[in-house]
């Protein structure tokens, strides 16, 4: 008897076609998503970068602008401006209120009453002389706004009135 010799099969089975799309589109799919990630990550990171440069800009131009005047100078009520249809920013500024610390002196007895006048003339020519100034950048971006700020401090030395380093004081005596 004579056996019979199939030949080889030289395709694939439906099955193991099957297989192979399976594991290829997943591998799309994670690769889609991986992709589209990372091209999130870029644009919020440049955004960022934007943010952060118009911060340094503006707070930079506004310390330049009122550098050296009165604080009298900076404006308290908000004021908002353009920089394009993206961004604005916003300028405000408020006066520091320090609290009250003559009781830090009292030591469970009485305040000395020249401490006490001491440490309330302090505190009111801090709240004079020192003004807090914040400088907000606004991103609208998808319909959604975005606010990031930044704060400094401007001091006028001619209001502390010789309590500063190297601010002459006044004679004894008015003269």
């Amino acid at each position: 008897m004579k056996l019979i010799r199939r030949a080889p099969n030289k395709g694939f089975t439906l099955l193991e076609v099957m297989i192979a799309l399976v594991v290829m589109s997943s591998a799309l799919i994670l690769l889609a998503n991986s992709w589209a990630g990372a091209t999130l990550r870029v644009k919020k990171a440049q955004s960022s970068f934007e943010i952060a440069s118009l911060l340094e800009a503006k707070m930079a131009e506004t310390e330049i602008k009122y550098r050296g005047g009165s604080l009298d100078e900076i404006p308290e009520d908000p004021q908002e401006f353009d920089i394009d249809e993206k961004y604005k920013w916003r300028l405000s500024s408020k006066k520091i209120e320090f609290p009250d610390i003559t009781s830090a002196f009292t030591q469970g007895g009485p305040v000395n009453p020249m401490i006490q006048t001491l440490v309330q003339q302090f505190t009111e020519t801090l709240n004079k002389a020192i003004r807090e100034v914040t400088v907000t950048i606004i991103l609208t971006q998808d319909k959604k706004t975005f606010e990031h700020s930044a704060v400094t401090y401007f001091i006028d030395y001619n209001k502390v009135g010789g309590m500063g380093p190297g601010v002459p004081q006044a004679a004894p005596g008015g003269g």
